[in-house]
């Protein structure tokens, strides 16, 4: 891998031990799309391969199979080659590359956008999963997006709302046994005002909670007869005694993916980017230390809580989500959909191994071609000219989870311009957006930011040329001023610039919607509202 934008170093002693162990390393990162496998070239040196996938999160290996949920499907990659059999000396791929194991994508379970967190397999083989935007334990059907088999005791209802960000599942004799959420509320996104010591374990056979106070607990998994977890708001490592949790490491990161190997642990590493990751006890530590919060992994002996090995990636990824063993593989690769691997590469039944097929000719197409998946981009035209036709399509939602880091794609759809705001003023607090869309294309968003006491700030608003004129700048902040009230926001603000432009379209729109405006001196403006609660 030749990445200018990232740089991944290694202690030696990892080197060393993913030789002596003979295992490879995968881990996800959905904030920069990857899919990374470590293992180790035949110098010796450390061996880093990526994949793209749209927003990878949840990462099960087992035997010749890779598990990985993403934005709204659920992937299996199988390894396509035999026992002995090396990926690289071929036309499609490097000589010295020398793989030893190659994933191909060859089932892909289309789930929805779910939020889909940690995924397993259950001893019979089904795929279990945590629906986290359903705040549910569900498996897959070939008739549904999904199945739910558990919900916690709190949750009164299954919908799309992220009640209690249920984000970990640890099995125990291949079932679902314990989960941890990071707290027990029953309302929108609630879990987002509990972050510091609203975090449970829940035993699933009995829906009882074992242990509350809790950081933002991730990872739950079951090994050598302990319930070992990520207390990630902490920067710890530790297990379960009791109603306790004991801690036995300390990680200058936010903890999310944990694996086994013999007598360690691998932990996984982000740096604190967004709100989320602010405001906890794990920042406070490591500001009273004096130390950054690193990206990257971590080697972690069980019995002494020792930080043994270690791996730093800098540069553009900045977050990890989960970690796997991969055993009896020293230098593995996958598969992506970017390229033509994906289609030149067959097997069959007696194909003995893998088949390159020629490369296809490229003839003219009719149409546009089909849109990678990734991030929605704006519609550049409006797709009905009549207006009502076109308010009927229009559909109002929650864009969750924003920060300047994945607010870049959108920076065409805000006005002021974020990403210039982000180069004087650093994000204050929690991000709160609104977009409106027509048959998946945005075409309008309002965004704003949660300050301190109550009080909110609307920092962009923009509608597509196109589509102005419509009253979609109006239903978008009127939408937002919901969304602000249920983060128990009581008044929304902006300070902004007079000008024709403003006194033409801002001003209407904000007197509709009962704001009080006040100059603040000839070419400044203030408007606020107060908002029911």
């Amino acid at each position: 891998m030749s990445n200018p934008l990232l740089k991944i170093s290694a202690s030696d002693s990892l080197l060393l031990w993913l030789q002596q162990e003979h295992v490879s390393l995968a881990f996800t990162t959905y904030q920069t799309n990857r899919l990374f496998l470590i293992g180790i070239t035949n110098e010796g040196k450390i061996a880093a391969h990526e994949r793209l996938f749209d927003k990878p999160m949840g990462l099960y290996a087992v035997d010749e199979q890779i598990y990985l949920s993403t934005r709204y499907q659920i992937w299996r990659l199988d390894n396509h080659l035999s026992a002995g059999e090396m990926w690289g000396n071929c036309a499609l791929a490097s000589r010295d590359l020398q793989a030893d194991r190659l994933y191909v994508p060859r089932t892909a379970y289309t789930t929805g956008d779910l939020n889909v967190h940690d995924v397993v397999l259950d001893n019979l083989h089904n795929v279990i999963f945590v629906n986290t935007d359903f705040s549910c334990l569900a498996t897959l059907s070939p008739d549904y997006s999904f199945v739910p088999i558990w919900q916690p005791s709190f949750i009164s209802k299954l919908v799309a709302e992220d009640r209690c960000h249920l984000n970990g599942l640890a099995m125990k004799e291949g079932k679902p046994a314990y989960v941890t959420a990071c707290s027990t509320t029953d309302t929108a996104a609630g879990w987002r005002n509990h972050r510091k010591d609203g975090g449970v374990v829940i035993d699933v056979s009995s829906n009882e909670i074992m242990i509350r106070g809790l950081s933002m607990p991730h990872s739950p998994r079951y090994y050598q007869g302990k319930l070992w977890l990520l207390n990630s708001g902490t920067g710890e490592l530790g297990y379960i005694e009791g109603e306790k949790f004991v801690p036995i490491a300390f990680c200058p990161g936010f903890l999310r993916g944990l694996a086994f190997w013999g007598d360690v642990a691998i932990v996984g590493l982000s740096k604190l980017r967004a709100r989320t990751f602010t405001g906890l006890v794990l920042e406070e530590r490591l500001a009273k230390d004096g130390k950054s919060p690193q990206c990257g992994l971590m080697v972690i002996s069980l019995s002494t809580g020792e930080v043994l090995h270690w791996l730093h990636l800098d540069g553009i990824v900045e977050e990890l989500f989960d970690v796997a063993v991969l055993s009896n593989v020293r230098r593995p690769q996958a598969v992506g959909l970017q390229n033509d691997e994906i289609q030149r590469l067959v097997t069959f039944p007696s194909s003995g191994g893998i088949v390159i097929t020629k490369p296809t000719a490229q003839s003219p197409s009719l149409g546009q071609p089909a849109p990678v998946a990734g991030l929605p981009k704006p519609h550049p035209n409006p797709l009905l000219q009549r207006e009502g036709t076109i308010k009927d399509q229009i559909k109002y939602q929650r864009v969750y989870h924003l920060n300047p880091s994945n607010l870049l794609p959108y920076d065409d759809l805000t006005f002021p311009r974020l990403s210039q705001r982000w180069t004087n003023i650093p994000q204050r607090g929690e991000l709160i957006g609104i977009s409106g869309s027509v048959a998946g294309k945005i075409i309008g968003f309002a965004i704003a930011e949660i300050l301190t006491n109550g009080i909110a700030e609307l920092i962009s608003l923009l509608v597509l040329p196109s589509y102005q004129g419509l009253g979609i700048g109006t239903r978008l902040v009127h939408a937002l001023e919901i969304e602000l009230v249920k983060n128990e926001c009581h008044i929304i603000q902006i300070i902004y610039q007079i000008s024709d432009l403003t006194s033409i379209a801002l001003d209407p729109l904000l007197q509709k919607l009962n704001w009080q405006l006040k100059p603040l001196n000839e070419t400044v403006q203030t408007a606020f509202k107060l908002l029911n609660i």
